[in-house]
């Protein structure tokens, strides 16, 4: 007869010790049925842990705000050895046309630049960079990019993407204002200078498909 794993009200009460479940006297002849009865309770019982499916952690709803936080600690960083002050830039429809800086910038230092990692662009976004692994799948490739937008557009979403975007995560580099979460050292810095956006917005127009 199978025994119950739960306590049965019509059950006899427990015998005192020494007589069937005291010290070193089993309660079940058998050791085979004993076995198999301690496995069956185990495996229904609401604190052992076994028969039920554990809950798998999903954090893929969670990425976007764990990105924005590495985006913010890693800005931060960069930000502190800048103390330049923003130069005056005129926004005409969708874009910056002239340079902040006056002049051209150089590709080659804005490739390094959108590769290197404190400027987050590699965080969030791919490119046709083969030597580098985890690129970023929450933002456009920017493969073929200075296909899709013009140089004047390019600099205005690097400046301030939130104009596009008031939700986006890519942050404003050269805005210095409306800003949220400022660390006391930081404030008043834009995340690149000008110099480096016209670094970046260089190299940017140089993919084309």
């Amino acid at each position: 007869m199978e025994r119950a794993c739960r306590h049965d009200p019509s059950a006899p009460p427990h015998p005192p010790a020494g007589e069937g479940w005291g010290e070193g006297v089993p309660t079940i002849e058998n050791p085979q049925e004993e076995r198999t009865l301690t496995r069956r309770c185990a495996a229904s019982s609401p604190t052992s842990g076994r028969g039920k499916r554990s809950a798998r952690l999903d954090i893929s709803s969670h990425i976007p705000s764990i990105v924005a936080a590495v985006i913010t600690l890693n800005l931060a960083l960069a930000a502190g050895a800048r103390a330049e002050e923003l130069l005056p830039y005129n926004i005409v429809g969708d874009g910056i046309p002239a340079s902040l800086t006056g002049s051209p910038g150089d590709a080659a230092r804005g490739r390094a630049l959108v590769l290197a990692r404190t400027t987050t662009c590699i965080l969030c976004h791919s490119g046709p960079f083969p030597e580098t692994r985890f690129q970023g799948d929450l933002a456009p490739d920017l493969t073929g990019a200075g296909n899709r937008w013009s140089a004047s557009q390019l600099r205005l979403r690097l400046v301030d993407a939130s104009r596009f975007n008031p939700e986006t995560i890519m942050p404003s580099y050269y805005r210095t204002d409306g800003l949220v979460r400022v660390g006391r050292n930081f404030a008043g810095k834009p995340i690149l200078s000008a110099a480096e956006i016209e670094d970046i917005v260089a190299f940017l127009a140089t993919l084309r498909d």
